[in-house]
């Protein structure tokens, strides 16, 4: 089905309706949805796949993905979903990350996907520091063994004396580049 000219222009006009109607959608997500639609119709109706295409509707399917992208934003936006505590921006812990994107291309053989956990995972575990140890009223709260983050702070300044160059996009890319990787947009 996804070799079809009919597939493929399904896909780039609902796109394009999902663009006027201002909301960014991931093509492959949208290539699925309109796969799985298809398939779906052409089975409950007893057709082919190809006959299938009289009832598809660019724009309709849409409307349809831009309503329950704004119901689950709307949900999440009161009850807090998808808004991690992530540390301020010039965190020296959150510098120590973005230092650790090149070294960590390297130690994996340029694996893309391991370097996005690796930071994702380390950034949740800033973020949680912070969101739990670094809030005034929260000292002591986690017991004898604690974590106390003015502390933590402080050692990872002292450990990475250049934290602002990594806030620094050119710099930060020499460094990628440095690495022997980049990523680049197909």
């Amino acid at each position: 089905m996804r070799n079809t000219n009919a597939f493929k222009d399904a896909v780039a006009e609902t796109l394009a309706e999902l663009a006027r109607l201002g909301v960014t959608v991931r093509p492959g997500a949208v290539a699925d949805v309109i796969e799985a639609n298809m398939t779906k119709v052409a089975a409950q109706m007893g057709v082919q796949e190809r006959s299938a295409w009289r009832y598809f509707s660019a724009a309709g399917l849409a409307e349809a993905i831009a309503r329950q992208h704004e119901e689950f934003e709307d949900s999440s936006g009161s009850a807090g979903v998808g808004e991690a505590p992530m540390p301020p921006v010039d965190n020296p812990e959150l510098a120590l990350i973005l230092a650790g994107v090149p070294d960590s291309l390297m130690q994996t053989g340029g694996d893309l996907y391991a370097m996005v956990i690796n930071v994702a995972v380390n950034a949740w575990m800033a973020g949680h520091i912070h969101g739990e140890d670094g809030c005034e009223g929260c000292e002591g709260s986690r017991g004898p063994s604690g974590h106390d983050w003015n502390d933590r702070m402080k050692q990872i300044t002292a450990m990475s004396p250049d934290i602002t160059k990594w806030f620094d996009r050119d710099r930060w890319t020499a460094a990628l580049h440095d690495s022997g990787f980049s990523v680049e947009r197909r």
